[in-house]
């Protein structure tokens, strides 16, 4: 399986949790009652989201993430002869 890049460039506002989230007894899960846990808003740039959270008076963080350095692999090389893994079924 090969992962693409798509929609890895944008900046991603989510909200702190007001409510601790809880396990509900008769089948187990995890809920909360707080509604803002399912907002994820997404900007273009990080001026965007900055110029927002502070229009809206919402205090923030500012995460920037290193991009990961990936090599192109074709399908083809994992029949390579140069291959230096072991060969698996």
């Amino acid at each position: 399986m090969q992962s693409g890049t798509a929609k890895t460039r944008e900046w991603v506002l989510d909200y702190e949790p007001e409510q601790p989230r809880e396990i509900e007894p008769l089948m187990g899960w995890t809920s909360s009652g707080d509604m803002r846990s399912q907002v994820r808003l997404r900007f273009a740039t990080v001026e965007e989201a900055v110029a927002y959270a502070e229009r809206h008076g919402i205090p923030y963080q500012v995460f920037d993430t290193k991009p990961s350095v990936r090599r192109p692999i074709a399908y083809a090389d994992n029949f390579a002869f140069k291959r230096r893994d072991a060969w698996t079924h």
